[in-house]
C-alpha cells in the first residue's frame, strides 16, 4: 500500500512538473481593478506586452473598475496562473479592515511579484509659511484641530498614510474628504485645505512650479526629485508602510506555476525600456517574489489593520 501511495505521489508530481513546464499553453488574463489609462493599468499593459513576447500566448488585459469587484474575480477564478491581477496595496490590504469584502486576501489570494514600490509625498501650500514636517508638527501640537488635510475620501491611501503620520507624531489634523484625488490636489493648490499626502507623480511639477511644498516622503530613503522632504522612517523608525503594486494569482495555484510566473515577471522587471518607463510614472521597479512577497502583504494587513481599527477609521 504505501508503494502505491509513493507511486501516485510521484505520479502527481511528475505531472504538476509538466503543466509548469508548460505553462502558459493558451492566453493570460491580467486583471485591472482600476479604468484603463491610469498608472497601473499602463503598467499591466506593459508588463503584459513583454510577457507576450516571452511566452508566444497573449496576455489580455481586463479592466474592471472597483476595488473589491478585481479581488473577487480572482478569488473565484480558478488557481491554474490563467488569471492573473495586477493591483496596488491600499486597497488589497486596508479595505478588509474597512469594510465587508467577499474573499479573504491572506488565503483566496497569493502574492506573485511586487512589481513596483509606490512612494507618497506629503505637500502644503506655501501660503502656510510650514517650511518642514518638524515645523508642521509643532504648529499642529500647538493648534490641535487647527490644521485642515485634504484626501481622495474616506479610507483612501492619502487618509490612511495621513492617519499614520497623526498617530505617530501625536498630532489632531482635520479630515477634509473629496471625490478623489485630483479634487483634492486642486483645492490643497487653492489653499484650502492647505495640506495633502498625495502620490509623487502627481505632485513633483507643482513642487517645482513652486506651488507646493514637499515636506514628507513615504518609505526610509529620500526622493532625489524632492530634496527637501523627510523621509518618514527617519522620523519614525519602523513605523514608514511604503506602497506598492503587485502582480496576484488565485489561492491554491500550484507553487511550480507560481514560480515560473514569479521569475518570468522579474525579468520583464529587469529590461531597461520597462524600468524606465516605470520611473517615469513616478514609480521604482521591485521583484520582490514568494514567501518574500506574501510576508510583506500579511505585514501590512495586520499594521494597517491595527492602525484602522486603533484610530475608528472608515470607508466611504
Amino acid at each position: 500500500m504505501r508503494g502505491t501511495t509513493a507511486v501516485l505521489v510521484w505520479v502527481l508530481a511528475l505531472a504538476a512538473n509538466a503543466a509548469a513546464q508548460e505553462f502558459p499553453s493558451k492566453p493570460v488574463h491580467l486583471v485591472v481593478p482600476f479604468p484603463a489609462g491610469g498608472p497601473l493599468d499602463i503598467s499591466g499593459r506593459l508588463i503584459g506586452k513583454e510577457l507576450h513576447d516571452r511566452w508566444g500566448q497573449p496576455v489580455i488585459v481586463e479592466n474592471k473598475p472597483g476595488s473589491t469587484i478585481g479581488p473577487e474575480y480572482l478569488a473565484k477564478s480558478a488557481p491554474d496562473g490563467y488569471t492573473l491581477m495586477i493591483i496596488s496595496s491600499t486597497p488589497l490590504v486596508t479595505l478588509p479592515h474597512l469594510q465587508k469584502v467577499p474573499y479573504d486576501v491572506l488565503k483566496d489570494l497569493v502574492g506573485v511579484t511586487q512589481t513596483t514600490l509606490l512612494t507618497y509625498a506629503f505637500v502644503v501650500n506655501p501660503a502656510t509659511g510650514i517650511a518642514s514636517i518638524q515645523e508642521l508638527i509643532a504648529r499642529a501640537k500647538k493648534e490641535p484641530g487647527g490644521l485642515n488635510y485634504a484626501s481622495a475620501g474616506n479610507g483612501s491611501g492619502q487618509h490612511l498614510y495621513v492617519e499614520l503620520l497623526k498617530s505617530a507624531a501625536g498630532i489632531t489634523l482635520t479630515h477634509v474628504p473629496y471625490k478623489g484625488a485630483a479634487p483634492a490636489l486642486q483645492a490643497v493648490l487653492s489653499g484650502e485645505p492647505p495640506i495633502m499626502l498625495d502620490v509623487t507623480v502627481a505632485v513633483i511639477p507643482h513642487v517645482k512650479a513652486g506651488k507646493l511644498r514637499a515636506l514628507l516622503v513615504t518609505g526610509s530613503a529620500p526622493l532625489e526629485q524632492l530634496p527637501g522632504a523627510v523621509p518618514f522612517d527617519s522620523l519614525f523608525p519602523g513605523l514608514g508602510i511604503p506602497g506598492w503594486h503587485g502582480i496576484f494569482a488565485t489561492g491554491g495555484t500550484p507553487k511550480l506555476i507560481l514560480d515560473k510566473l514569479a521569475a518570468d515577471i522579474r525579468a520583464v522587471l529587469q529590461i531597461a525600456t520597462v524600468a524606465n518607463r516605470f520611473r517615469e510614472l513616478g514609480v521604482e521597479p521591485s521583484g520582490v517574489s514568494g514567501d518574500a512577497f506574501n510576508d510583506i502583504v500579511r505585514r501590512d494587513y495586520a499594521r494597517w489593520g491595527e492602525i484602522i481599527r486603533a484610530n475608528k477609521l472608515r470607508a466611504d
